[in-house]
């Protein structure tokens, strides 16, 4: 399984000099599966680079996994060029536990005046399939769900292949038990012994005293939970809007420190658009 981050911004995309390292696209990691499947979680502005990789890899087959129906985690899927493909066919799943289904949360993306096409006019094959919180399987890969504590509701994943195992909970508020949220305890279970995670880390304590409620963790909140699941490697995920490559660096270093202070062997690091690992 490798896994390859193509936006790991939250919130809003941003540019400049300042935001480099780590990248400014929202949301969207690419997972390449042993047997060759292509699963993408989540369709933020990252999805834009990504779709033109896949066509010019000639991608015919596309497994796309949702989250949750916020803006950053959609707005890229307009400018997903295999959607424009007659040979192209594409699977969404996404939430069953959404305020909408998946085929009209989708269509919101593509909608007049905001769009100039919309969702009925593109040529790929596209099905919704909505997922509930049981097992799935897309070819060689293992998916199990769990409801994430966030505003509107959404899903994390776990992905598991040949004894390997991906944790994908972002936008998730590890202090405040939002309706269909889980108590911590639940995600430390669902994040148990995983090889790697990525979890959302978007504020520091200060922030978090205005920020309660919407939906988001802080970062030694996020370090917490991945101690406490015996997980890895950790990825620091949905980076703040605002979060310059150096502060991103400092909170980097310091859940680190912590780490290491407390003996863990666990890799601690804060993804980048463009980083890929290979499990």
């Amino acid at each position: 399984m490798i896994v390859r981050c193509w936006g790991a911004r939250g919130s809003i995309a941003v540019s400049g000099k300042e935001f480099n390292k780590f990248g400014g696209d929202t949301a969207c990691i690419e997972v390449r599966s042993n047997s060759g499947d292509i699963i993408v979680i989540d369709a933020g502005t990252g999805i834009r680079g990504l779709g033109n990789t896949l066509i010019r890899e000639g991608a015919k087959n596309i497994n796309l996994l949702l989250t949750h129906a916020h803006w950053d985690h959609l707005s890229g899927f307009p400018f997903f060029k295999p959607i424009y493909r007659n040979d192209t066919e594409i699977k969404i799943f996404g939430p069953q536990s959404t305020q909408d289904s998946l085929k009209s949360i989708i269509s919101k993306t593509m909608t007049s005046p905001y769009f100039p096409i919309e969702l009925e006019d593109i040529n790929a094959k596209i099905s919704f399939l909505g997922m509930g919180h049981n097992n799935y399987s897309i070819g060689s890969v293992k998916i199990n769900t769990i409801p994430l504590s966030h505003p509107n509701q959404g899903v994390g994943y776990r992905l598991e292949e040949d004894g390997k195992s991906f944790v994908f909970l972002t936008d998730n508020e590890l202090t405040y038990h939002h309706p269909i949220g889980l108590l911590y305890e639940a995600y430390v279970k669902f994040a148990k012994d995983a090889d790697l995670m990525f979890h959302d880390a978007e504020y520091n304590r200060e922030e978090y005293k205005e920020t309660i409620g919407w939906g988001h963790s802080v970062y030694l909140d996020t370090l917490n939970l991945a101690l406490d699941a015996n997980v890895k490697a950790l990825g620091l995920f949905h980076h703040n809007q605002e979060r310059t490559d150096a502060e991103v660096e400092r909170i980097e270093a310091e859940c680190q420190g912590i780490a290491s202070k407390k003996g863990s062997k666990m890799k601690v690091f804060a993804v980048a658009t463009g980083m890929e690992i290979k499990l």
